[in-house]
């Protein structure tokens, strides 16, 4: 068994790995095989005659991981590796560093935003985090007290166990009560089978099919008369939840606390600072595209049409890959004005306060170059519905020589700016990695950003070959800053005064 690192190198990283218990924090043994479906892994490892498996853990359960892949080595034969930090978010399956070790498949264990991916078979085990059902089932009557109210249910994945339960036990009381089911995209991905996942829809309802969750509602009524019922702590789940679907009242479960409430986050409040980031991208000039992911479907398209976009609104772009985002990183690039974060549905609502520069999710980014958008409250977190085809595509307006010179008065700074260019002259502007030929014969980058960066009195650190002269090296000084060893340092002979 061996430990997969994330790294720039082709090979992997291997050591062997002994399993340490810590504390009470492993498993117990008893229940290992149920939480972690050895059994059902054993059979997806066989069906796709996998001889290389990467097992995805999360940080709090890589405690288990080592057990568990000496368990699925032992049962399958397989080669087994664990995956033990991720490129990006966790909730993503990590296809990179799988492909580092050349594996057949992924196991993903624990929550995950079911973002669909296309290189390798995938299975998810979420495990069953402990919840009282009884109480959730109290919590649900407090709450909707009316047997006649249309509620969905929602639940994070770890939960998602419980469903069949919760509907056996509310169904005879509550008639118009919709229960979530997992469903995912292609049919090389495998998830764990718990939960009542097939539900009827009758002629009068319509599915609704979203982040893996699928569920019935009244086509008469639409999605807006209906409350969410979300079984699960606060998360990035619960928060692409809310925002997508804002026009709807949310009430939560949380597992931990067994205290069921009325959400009172002002979901309004939210979008007006996420228009307020819509107006920041307006303004901007030089735009930083952030590659989140390079696993999850079409992440390559919204990145090109991105490019597009930016292009004809006469901005320009610098693609980031970088792995994951801290300050430090974002804050050497001063001369990009807006960062747009290209990540799945989960990850792409950054909370930017701590950054240097605003960084906005795709949507807002298309809001902000396409003047065709208009702002109706409604939000979009999954950028594959931003690509042709998809749900919430506008079409670039395709104007004339004169739409170049239409102002348009920023609400942050009050100062006129372009609203767009027209479709033929964006065609004919210079792609943003064009080169210019310098007089010394090299090639250097016509842009915002190059001239940004010729204007800095400090550019970094440079290798000057060829222009500082050599010298031999001399020894430095000895000692502490305080009291070096070649000074004289004695109190005696000092003056008192």
């Amino acid at each position: 068994m061996a430990m997969q690192f994330s790294s720039d190198g082709a090979d992997a990283i291997q050591r062997p790995l002994i399993a340490t218990p810590v504390g009470n924090s492993l498993t117990v043994p008893e229940e290992l095989d149920e939480i972690y479906e050895i059994e059902r892994t054993t059979t997806f490892v066989a069906q796709h005659q996998c001889s290389k498996v990467a097992l995805q853990f999360p940080d709090e359960l890589l405690v288990d991981s080592v057990t568990v892949a000496t368990k699925l080595e032992k049962a399958s034969g397989t080669k087994v590796y664990i995956l033990g930090d991720t490129s990006y978010g966790s909730c993503c399956v990590d296809e990179v560093a799988a492909e580092h070790v050349g594996a057949d498949a992924v196991v993903h264990y624990g929550r995950a935003c079911l973002s669909p991916c296309t290189r390798l078979p995938i299975m998810y085990v979420f495990g069953r985090k402990s919840v009282d059902v009884k109480s959730c089932v109290a919590a649900f009557r407090k709450l909707y007290p009316d047997p006649a109210c249309h509620v969905v249910v929602l639940c994070d994945v770890v939960y998602h166990y419980i469903i069949g339960v919760l509907k056996s036990l509310l169904c005879p009381d509550y008639p118009h009560v919709s229960f979530s089911s997992i469903v995912l995209d292609g049919t090389s991905t495998c998830i764990s089978s718990t939960g009542d996942s097939n539900s009827r829809v009758t002629s009068d309802e319509v599915e609704v099919v979203k982040f893996g969750r699928q569920f019935a509602i009244d086509k008469y009524l639409g999605i807006g008369a209906y409350g969410m019922f979300y079984i699960g702590g606060e998360s990035p789940t619960l928060t692409n939840f809310m925002m997508i679907w804002n026009q709807c009242a949310f009430s939560t479960f949380n597992p931990h606390t067994g205290e069921g409430r009325h959400e009172t986050l002002n979901v309004n409040r939210a979008l007006m600072k996420r228009f307020y980031l819509i107006e920041l991208a307006r303004d901007a000039k030089v735009v930083g595209i952030l590659v989140g992911t390079l696993g999850v479907v079409d992440y390559l398209s919204i990145i090109q049409h991105l490019r597009d976009r930016i292009r004809r609104a006469g901005k320009k772009s610098y693609t980031f890959v970088m792995g994951k985002l801290n300050t430090a990183k974002l804050a050497n690039f001063l001369e990009v004005d807006i960062f747009v974060l290209v990540a799945c549905p989960e990850n792409s609502l950054l909370d930017s306060s701590d950054f240097y520069r605003p960084v906005v999710t795709p949507y807002e980014m298309d809001m902000a170059c396409n003047t065709a958008w208009e702002w109706t409250g409604q939000y979009v977190t999954d950028y594959r519905d931003l690509l042709p085809g998809g749900r919430s595509f506008v079409e670039f307006p395709i104007g004339n020589a004169t739409d170049r010179e239409v102002p348009d008065v920023s609400l942050i700074t009050g100062e006129l700016r372009l609203t767009h260019l027209s479709q033929t002259q964006a065609v004919e502007d210079p792609a943003c990695t064009s080169l210019a030929h310098r007089s010394d014969g090299t090639l250097a980058e016509k842009g915002l950003a190059a001239s940004f960066l010729g204007s800095r009195s400090w550019k970094g650190l440079e290798r000057r070959l060829g222009e500082t002269p050599v010298t031999k090296a001399v020894e430095g000084r000895r000692g502490i800053a305080i009291a070096y060893e070649d000074e004289v340092c004695n109190s005696s002979n000092q003056d008192v005064l």
